[in-house]
């Protein structure tokens, strides 16, 4: 996988993207506090491998509007609100840019495999200190870094 697949893939798990930043924002990204409290069931201040897995199955119900075990960039954007807590922003990438990026068999359409897959890689990718937990500063790092388009 890419460093671009990457940014993708965590774009797409939480509704926002991410990966390691050395220099963190100033502030946190918009929707990057919503999508950490709610990805931290269990409110210890870290997500885990697993709370993040069952909240990428969560999203990924959430955005396939039809059921049909696809998402498209339509279902996708349309989610968008719902799952982040914000409207896009300017000079974020675009539903069908992230679906792109981790599309493995090319057909425009994300599969849950393919969304599952791409969100763990980005999730290993996102945990500076490999101790199988988010941050909030992590995911904040992230977010900020990865939801501008042309970000590698």
């Amino acid at each position: 996988m890419t460093h671009t697949t990457l940014v993708a893939a965590f774009a797409l798990a939480c509704g926002i993207a991410g990966a390691q930043d050395t220099n963190p924002p100033a502030r946190p990204a918009p929707g990057g506090d919503h999508m950490f409290k709610m990805m931290d069931t269990d409110s210890d201040g870290k997500v885990s491998a697993a709370e993040h897995a069952a909240a990428v199955t969560s999203m990924f119900a959430t955005m396939d509007a039809n059921s049909d075990g696809k998402v498209t960039a339509e279902e996708m954007t349309m989610a968008h609100q719902k799952i982040t807590g914000r409207a896009p922003a300017a000079g974020e990438m675009s539903a069908a840019e992230k679906i792109k990026v981790i599309d493995a068999n090319g057909d425009g359409m994300l599969t849950a495999e393919e969304h599952a897959t791409g969100s763990k890689t980005m999730f290993e990718r996102m945990d500076g200190d490999k101790d199988g937990f988010l941050t909030r500063a992590e995911m904040a790092a992230g977010h900020a870094m990865k939801m501008r388009k042309g970000a590698q």
